[in-house]
This record gives C-alpha cells, structure tokens and sequence, in this order.
C-alpha cells in the first residue's frame, strides 16, 4: 500500500484517501443575462478531499503508462464520497481516463497529461455519439458517463498526442451514417476497430450533470476536442483550446441544455464552438435539442468558425446567445449551416458586441447547401432557420460580409441585423430569404452592390448609407422577390439606388425617404 502524500501544509494522511481544506478561493462567475430564460449556473461542489495519483502507483516522465494509477485513484477517491483527484506536475502517460461522479480531475501548474497513442488502450469499446449517430466505439481519452458533479480543472494541459490516428481521417467508414435508416439497433453498432478506423473525441461527457470545465489547456486530440453529449448544466471557462488535425474542432455541445462557455482562447484546426444535436434519422429518433447556450467574452486566432450551429442540427438548435467575443483570422465569426435532408429547426439565435478582422470567408454565413458530407444520399426534409439576430458588429476585411442561403421551399425568415459595420470584398448576398431587416447598417464592398439579393421577400433596410463609389446600392433578382424597402437611407454615394435583374417585379422595390 502506498503511502499518502499530504497535499496541503498540515494536513495528516488517513489511509488511501485523506480529507482536506481547499485553500484556493475561485473566481466568481458573473450573472448570466440572456435574452432567454437562462438557469443561474454555478460549479458543482465537491468534498474536501484530495487524492494524488503517485500514491495509486503513477510514475511521472512520460515513459511508464499510468492507466492503472488513475484509474486507482479516482476509484479510491469516488469510493470514499468524492472529491479532486490531483495530477501533479510533470509528464504523465496514459490511457482512457473514466471519472466518475462527485471527482474533480485537477491539473496543477506544471502538469501535463499524455495520451497513448497505442489504438487497442482505447479498448474495450464505449457507448459514444460521433457525427451525430450512436454507436459504440474506442473510448475517449477522457469519458464519463451517467455522472452528477464532474469537472476537470487547471492549469494544466492535456495532450492527446494523437498524430497517429489522423490518417484515419481518409477511410473511417461511411456506415454509422445508414445505420438508422437500416433499423440498426444501438446495442448492435459495435466498432472500435482499425478497418471501420472511426476517430474518437477526445474528452466526452455523456448524459451528465453539473459539469465544469475550467483553466486548462487542451489539444492534439484524434477528433472533436471537448465534447458533451446530453449533458445539463455545463461550465466551461478559461480553456484554452489549441488543436491541429482534422476535424479537431473545439467545443461541440451535442444535444445539451443550459451551457456556458466563457473566457475561452481558441486556436482550432476546425470550427470553435459549434452545436449539435444529431444527424438526420438518428438525430430524429434521439429528439433532443441543444438549447440555452450563451457564449460570452471568448477570442479566437483561428478556426472555420467562431459560433457555429450544424451541419447535424436534427434534434433542433434554439436558445443561443454570443456576446462580447473577438474573432481574428477566422473563417467566420457567425455560421450557421444544413442541408436538404437535416430537418430540425434553428431558431432564437442573438450575437452581439463583436468585433472581427481579417475573416477568411464571410463574417456572418446561414446556408442550407453545406456540401461537406459524407452520406451522398438525399431524401429532401428541409431544415428551417428562424429568428436570428445580428447587431453591434464591427469588421475589417472579409471576401464576404454576410451570406444567406436559403431554400425554395424553406426560406430562411426573421433575420434582423443591426448597427452592423463591414467592409469587405463583397457585401451582403442573400437567396430564397423573408422578413429580412437591416437596421443601421453600413456595408461597403469593395466590388459589386452593398445588397445582392434573389427570391427575397419582405426585406427593409433602413438607416443606411451608400458608400462612395458604388454602382448600384443594391441588385434584386429573381420573380419571387417582392416587398423590399430601403427606407430613411443615404443612397448618394451609389450611381443608382438599385437594379432589377432576371424576372424581379417592377414594383418589387420601395424607396422611403
């Protein structure tokens, strides 16, 4: 039996486990306001114990494998009422970690975590959500499940050293993606081999409760970083999420409720935070939407996008709030994407307060012809995306400012941007879209109209002003345009106010001075 390190001055070993005084008082979390009725969230509280994994046989340096010791100490600690398991500073190697609940995996300063990349650790499998299908798989470097007050904490890090399974990336197998429409029953999804070659997540929470996520530092995982899958009551602040490989996004919340991400660096291989909630057949079975989200004072150096939603939306996205963030460099700071056969609804979507720069695509994009799928088959459920709100947003160079594409016979409705501020390549393209408003909004494309827009009907833009320069203020296209207003705007700095193209109404347009 090893002996126990007392952790805190003067505390006194009692066996395996020894009870202890937190002596760290943590930052409070500020009030979460929401333009949505939004649970108060707070940290989950664990007991006063601390158990250090050197005395469960861990051996720091990075050589020995330490799955046995962790494994040790969070059994010991969960045994005894729960509380921080400590991972000291140093290199520990491992294998999967499984908490359990009322633990609080604690990374000191100096710490750092390093996953095996040997695929047969990862083993036996577990059940998992990957691309929006269960099914069960290798596990995850970090997975609990089933568990009430759960965390990790910092400051330290957490590397997947996963290099190895990235070349999976070109042959994971495309059958998880038919397996409902088959009638395959969840419990006969088994895979976790190297011919299906299916990545796992790198920290999973799933069907959990009282999670936090707070101050350290993660990257290198196989797949998505950190991924919660119908969890409640989610903290996840001060994480520094630096990822490279494919599909390396950041945070994926996947059918949660009550989520806050704050404080947050990212600098991903892939999109930021994006929410999900189940793919097509599978995501309509599940039925569980990701809902009463907020995202605020985060910043991203990199990554597709800085709050995305989809593609796999099936189980409905509603409820998020992004304010205060900074994105630089990012392919987009608002993205919101689905296909043809999706279904679900996104809807009740606020962002403001941002400031972008140098975005690689557009600032703001809702498109519902994402291409980037692996099932080619299509059988036409269209999503719907509705009520979306855009306002106080600054941004210097993008090809685009914003880009919306709806469907014919699923428009995209209730769009509302206001005192919105881009200068791009090119402005504003919108198709197959209703009750659009632009509120103070200033847009100056460097080619082509401020406003391009085609099937649009029911659309105001009001307050605004024409750069010098312009040919046209804005171009409407299309025989289902109508009811477009530019009201109490500043045109003189077009050539013309607007152009009608290809079938638009004569009287599809009003001008209100």
């Amino acid at each position: 039996m090893h002996a126990i390190r007392v952790v805190l001055a003067g505390a006194i070993a009692a066996g395996l486990v020894t009870a202890v005084r937190a002596s760290t008082e943590l930052e409070p979390i500020a009030p979460i306001s929401a333009p949505f009725p939004m649970k108060q969230l707070q940290r989950p509280v664990f007991p006063d114990r601390v158990v250090d994994i050197r005395d469960h046989g861990a051996v720091e340096g990075g050589a020995a494998k330490n799955t046995a010791a962790f494994a040790a100490a969070i059994a010991a600690c969960a045994e005894a009422g729960g509380g921080r398991v400590l991972v000291p500073a140093g290199k520990w190697l491992t294998g999967p970690i499984h908490l359990r609940s009322r633990i609080d995996l604690h990374l000191a300063e100096g710490a750092e975590i390093v996953f095996s990349d040997v695929f047969t650790d990862y083993l036996p499998v577990v059940l998992v959500r990957g691309g929006g299908i269960e099914f069960y798989n290798y596990s995850p470097l970090i997975y609990a499940r089933d568990c009430e007050n759960v965390a990790i904490t910092g400051p330290g890090r957490l590397n997947g050293n996963a290099a190895a399974w990235w070349p999976w990336k070109t042959k994971e197998t495309k059958e998880i993606f038919q397996l409902e429409r088959r009638g395959v029953p969840v419990e006969q999804r088994i895979y976790g081999t190297e011919e299906a070659a299916i990545r796992p997540s790198f920290v999973v929470f799933f069907n959990c409760r009282n999670v936090l996520m707070e101050g350290f530092t993660i990257g290198s995982g196989p797949n998505w970083t950190i991924h919660p899958i119908y969890c409640e009551d989610v903290i996840i602040r001060r994480v520094h999420v630096l990822t490279d490989g494919p599909n390396n996004d950041g945070i994926d919340p996947d059918s949660c409720r009550n989520l806050l991400v704050e404080h947050c660096v990212f600098d991903t291989g892939d999109d930021c935070l994006v929410l999900k909630s189940g793919y097509n057949e599978d995501g309509w079975r599940v039925a569980k939407p990701t809902e009463n989200v907020v995202m605020r004072w985060c910043s991203s150096r990199r990554g597709h996008g800085g709050l995305v939603i989809g593609s796999e939306m099936s189980g409905d996205v509603r409820n998020v709030y992004m304010h205060d963030c900074e994105f630089e460099g990012t392919d987009r700071a608002l993205r919101i994407k689905s296909r043809a056969d999706r279904g679900g609804v996104v809807e009740n979507v606020w962002v403001e307060n941002i400031t972008v720069r140098d975005m690689q695509y557009e600032v703001v994009i809702l498109n519902m012809d994402y291409t980037a799928d692996r099932n080619a088959t299509i059988t036409r459920k269209p999503p719907v995306f509705r009520n979306i709100n855009v306002r106080r947003v600054t941004g210097h160079g993008a090809p685009v400012a914003v880009r919306i594409t709806g469907m014919d016979d699923s428009l995209i409705r209730d769009v509302h941007f206001e005192d919105v501020t881009i200068t791009s390549t090119k402005g504003v393209i919108a198709t197959h879209v209703q009750d659009l408003s632009f509120d103070r909004v200033t847009i100056a494309p460097a080619q082509g109209p401020a406003f391009e827009l085609t099937d649009a009907r029911g659309v105001v833009i009001r307050g605004a002003k024409a750069p010098d320069g312009l040919e046209s203020f804005m171009k409407l296209s299309g025989p289902g345009s109508r009811g477009v207003r530019i009201e109490a705007s500043d045109l003189s700095g077009a050539a013309q106010p607007f152009v009608l193209a290809d079938g638009a109404p004569a009287d599809s347009v009003t001008l209100v001075p």
